[in-house]
């Protein structure tokens, strides 16, 4: 491994005890040679429905530092929520009249459901799926490049949409911010024990039929949706072309999804939320930066946590100084592959990913890198915490990064302190959707995927509690 240009991290070693050995951390400018604002080294997190938690985060399945809070934030009670055993699934037809009256009704509604305080916002891209199975003839006869994203006007979308024409394939709600937010309010459902996570997503989309199919989706996997929908705008889609191999292409059409402003009532509702996920591919509209920035600051300022997905390779090339401006200043989390993490370090594609969970961890308090079939890597206060990958067959591997994020996410919220054990979740999340058609973890899967991680914290604690009573009644 090439040795970095730069100091990593400064440290001071202050043996307060034996047992008990500190350090004083000080960090090197960002790469934009810049000092971070998010300079807190101390890491952890914690929820409680009536106080503040204080949580100490080491763990015995790591070599890492112990990790201790970084921010504790007040809880609160749980809106009860629905989450049908009968789910229809995600994907289906999509109704060309839009009834009006239903549709004002949901814009009218979205100010009461804004008074709620969330455990988790997404600001992002809120986009239609429209994803099929093809053949690699189909991608070379449009010209197109296996395993890319391309962004298209109009007139690409409706070419491929015709070339379509007796594929199957079906629409969603979809999104890559949008899939981790739905198997996030999953694994947080009524189901399993504990209280209700709240999440919602704030982003844009027109008053067309597209729009409504969007809103009403979201709302029906217990993700509000509490933007209002902009008058005459279109809707963004992306279209998903799935090969053989499991290797998906995505061509995406912005449509209305590409301006989200910053106004009051955006302001209210990060004001009131304990995690704000940025969409990376946010970064790559000219108009949202700005916006970004604003709802970070409100974020920060209110005690919640900033968490960035990287999203894409050339998304992030086409907007470093963005990226970094962020991930400098205001986030606490970054959820990235291998190929982007790399690119947010400027290595090369000789460096290994652990190197670049481990580089990224001086800048933020903590890096989820994914390596799909080999893994991936937690990286804190310049450890790397190897989980291996969860064995599945895969079918479709779209989608598989953003469950991943919402296994973190959900462990994160859980208040657990094993981080071995919140990677092995997010793993595990990731393989059940890669093993199937579709992005979106299913009901079912959530409710047995989260009684399993419970059943985790609730053995971990209870080997804490003997081991605490076994070293006081030394």
């Amino acid at each position: 491994m090439a040795l970095p240009s730069r100091p990593l991290v400064y440290a001071r070693f202050s043996p307060l005890s034996n047992s008990y050995p500190s350090f004083s951390l000080f960090l090197p400018p960002s790469p934009l040679g810049r000092t971070c604002g998010s300079q807190e080294i101390a890491f952890g997190f914690g929820r409680h429905r009536k106080s503040n938690l204080r949580l100490l985060a080491g763990s015995r399945s790591c070599r890492s530092p112990c990790l201790m809070v970084l921010r504790s934030f007040a809880g609160h009670e749980a809106e009860t929520g629905s989450c049908s055993e009968n789910d229809e699934g995600d994907e289906e037809e999509i109704e060309e009249d839009v009834d009006h009256e239903k549709q004002v009704e949901d814009e009218e509604s979205v100010a009461s459901v804004a008074a709620e305080r969330w455990d988790v916002l997404g600001l992002g891209q809120a986009m239609v799926d429209f994803s099929g199975m093809v053949h690699d003839e189909f991608l070379e006869r449009l010209g197109l490049e296996k395993g890319t994203r391309k962004v298209v006007n109009h007139e690409e979308r409706g070419r491929v949409l015709r070339a379509m024409d007796g594929c199957s394939y079906k629409a969603a709600a979809g999104g890559s911010l949008s899939n981790t937010l739905v198997a996030l309010a999953r694994l947080g459902s009524r189901f399993v024990s504990g209280p209700n996570l709240n999440v919602a997503l704030a982003g844009s989309v027109g008053s067309d039929p597209l729009g409504g199919f969007y809103r009403a989706k979201l709302r029906r996997a217990n993700v509000n949706f509490l933007s209002k929908p902009v008058k005459d705008g279109t809707t963004g889609t992306v279209i998903v072309l799935t090969t053989p191999d499991a290797q998906r292409t995505m061509l995406a059409y912005q449509g209305t999804s590409s301006t989200i402003d910053y106004d009051q009532y955006l302001a209210g509702i990060v004001s009131k939320t304990n995690i704000l996920v940025i969409e990376g591919y946010l970064f790559e509209l000219p108009h949202t930066i700005k916006t970004i920035a604003k709802a970070c600051e409100e974020a920060r300022k209110n005690g919640a946590l900033v968490a960035v997905t990287a999203s894409d390779v050339s998304c992030i090339e086409r907007c470093y100084d963005d990226f970094w401006e962020i991930i400098g200043n205001y986030t606490d989390i970054v959820f990235a592959n291998s190929n982007e993490a790399r690119a947010f370090c400027e290595f090369s594609s000789r460096e290994s990913p652990m190197s670049a969970a481990r580089y990224l961890s001086h800048f933020v308090p903590l890096v989820s890198v994914t390596d799909g079939p080999r893994g991936s890597f937690i990286g804190v206060k310049g450890e790397a915490i190897y989980i291996p990958p969860s064995p599945c067959i895969p079918v479709d591997t779209c989608g598989a990064g953003d469950a991943y994020a919402s296994g973190i996410l959900y462990g994160i919220l859980r208040g657990t302190s094993d981080l071995k054990g919140m990677g092995m979740l997010a793993s595990c999340v990731a393989a059940v959707v890669v093993g199937q058609q579709g992005t979106r973890l299913r009901v079912q899967d959530a409710c047995r995927l989260a009684e399993s991680f419970t059943f985790h914290l609730e053995s971990s604690n209870a080997l804490s509690d003997v081991s605490s009573d076994h070293i006081s009644s030394l």
